[in-house]
């Protein structure tokens, strides 16, 4: 005897064949030695201290979890401060995934009971030892076959890791036809851009710090952003803070293209680039063409300069800003 379904649900039953779940996307975040940072705030009664995990590829990772990625962190953790960063990871929606360090992570105290942030102890990870590296590179290696896209991060400072692996790791995925997108600056960056990338995402300041622009006017931008291209990159963006973005497209003969978000006034920049990175892996990694991926991004930096904290912001509020990022071309508005 075969049961029959209501119709209503014989509907339903037949629409959920049809449109498969929607894609989360994978997402690999190779973040070599994340801080333990410390702050100190002014209570009611009473100063109160606060304990997170930090550095760039953390808060890549946190932003691409908050966003809905299901997100690897690749990392190397070591001494007391690696200890009490893997609680703290562990306590995110994000795998961990990290190598025995040998020597202990970096660590800031900063005090902010003034209102003010005031450093009071910056102590540096020292450069992990082979054996750490190695292992950090079969866990990352692993994590990007797995992963849609795999998310290139710095650390501080850049000697930690030798340079040499940040070429080896982007070649190795790329051989294996996955997805890598990075954001770099000094000897990692131009590792990674031997070993070829498919984004790569600099501000302005950077730009001209490494030396790819000699000012950060606009005919300058595009020069270093094609210099970019030319050295390894497929395709460029460049952060502006709140000023548009500008994206140097190498897949469509070097289009130029700016992406403009809502103007809002900031509260602090610090942070925005991350989370545009972080937003944009994330929007590849669901499937999304580059430039809706780009546009993710850039609500995702415009909203962070709103907040206080970096990598914030919820999905709901990136995903609705998006729609309000508009992209032209010298011609005027090209979409949105």
């Amino acid at each position: 005897m075969r049961l029959r379904l209501p119709p209503r649900l014989q509907r339903h039953t037949a629409r959920a064949k049809r449109d498969p779940p929607p894609t989360v996307g994978r997402i690999a975040v190779f973040a070599p030695s994340p801080l333990l940072t410390i702050t100190v705030e002014a209570g009611t009664d009473r100063p109160e201290v606060h304990l997170h995990a930090g550095g760039q590829g953390f808060w890549v990772a946190r932003l691409a979890a908050t966003l809905g990625a299901e997100v690897s962190l690749c990392c190397a953790l070591g001494g007391e401060p690696g200890r009490v960063l893997r609680g703290l990871i562990e306590a995110e929606p994000i795998e961990l995934r990290a190598a025995a360090g040998g020597t202990p992570n970096g660590v800031y105290i900063h005090d902010r009971r003034s209102g003010t942030r005031a450093e009071i102890v910056s102590v540096d990870s020292r450069p992990l030892e082979r054996h750490a590296t190695d292992e950090l590179y079969g866990i990352a290696l692993g994590a990007g076959l797995d992963a849609d896209v795999t998310m290139i991060t710095g650390c501080q400072p850049p000697d930690i890791i030798n340079p040499a692996v940040y070429r080896r790791l982007v070649t190795d995925l790329r051989a294996n036809n996955k997805l890598v997108i990075a954001d770099l600056t000094g000897p990692p960056l131009r590792a990674a851009l031997d070993g070829g990338v498919e984004l790569l995402r600099l501000s302005e300041e950077e730009l001209v710090w490494e030396g790819y622009a000699a000012s950060d006017e606009a005919a300058e931008i595009v020069a270093g952003a094609l210099r970019l291209n030319a050295a390894g990159a497929h395709r460029v963006v460049i952060s502006r803070a709140s000023a548009p973005a500008v994206l140097i497209d190498g897949a469509t003969a070097m289009e130029q293209v700016e992406l403009v978000p809502p103007v809002f006034e900031a509260l602090d920049q610090r942070g925005t680039g991350d989370s545009m990175f972080a937003a944009t892996g994330v929007g590849l990694a669901r499937g999304m063409a580059m430039i809706d991926a780009l546009r993710l991004g850039v609500a995702a930096g415009a909203l962070n300069a709103t907040r206080r904290g970096l990598g914030s912001g919820t999905r709901e509020e990136i995903e609705r800003l998006a729609a309000h990022v508009r992209v032209r071309t010298r011609d005027g508005i090209h979409a949105g």
